[in-house]
């Protein structure tokens, strides 16, 4: 694999070594024992998928606490431009975003550490999404930014009327409402 590194130390882009012939692809999505060479020491204990159609934005969502969460997320049908937004208070990258696009044809993945808000927007017609968390989900611990929050300016790479949010992703707070 190989790691490519953004302007946030830790959070990082992971592209696999694939092998393609004649009859398709190969490729490890994932090895424990090269990811902490490479990454870091993170024991992944929990999958989820989601499907989404275009124009979905999701996030920007964080588990708080002893509950906090490191995810691996990669796209296995369609694309999505994928953000994580550092949430450590003190540190220099307070309120830095990154993002990245995800899609099925450059298989590439996402690492975002533990102290990090995460979300993505859906920009093909449908996309399934995948991803590993370092800690089990509990509810009492969530937390989320405005996906809009002006502070931020992040661009989703959707048009503002296309977007299409849960009522609980509506209603999320700005991050400096969160200090």
């Amino acid at each position: 694999m190989n790691i490519i590194e953004t302007k946030i130390p830790g959070v990082v882009i992971i592209e696999p070594r694939i092998f393609e012939d004649a009859r398709g692809y190969f490729f490890e999505s994932f090895n424990q024992r090269e990811f902490e060479e490479k990454v870091g020491p993170v024991c992944f204990v929990q999958d989820n998928e989601s499907k989404s159609s275009y124009g979905v934005v999701r996030g920007l969502h964080f588990q708080k606490g002893e509950h906090a969460q490191s995810k691996l997320v990669r796209v296995v049908k369609g694309a999505v431009l994928d953000v994580a937004v550092d949430i450590r208070k003190g540190l220099p990258t307070f309120g830095q975003w990154v993002s990245v696009e995800l899609t099925e044809e450059n298989h590439r993945q996402f690492f975002i550490p533990r102290g990090f808000a995460h979300g993505f927007s859906v920009l093909s017609e449908t996309a399934v999404f995948q991803y590993k968390c370092d800690n089990f989900y509990a509810p009492q611990s969530e937390g989320a930014i405005a996906w809009d929050d002006p502070d931020l300016n992040i661009d989703w790479r959707i048009p503002a009327d296309k977007i299409i949010l849960s009522a609980k992703d509506a209603k999320h707070p700005l991050l400096r409402n969160l200090v």
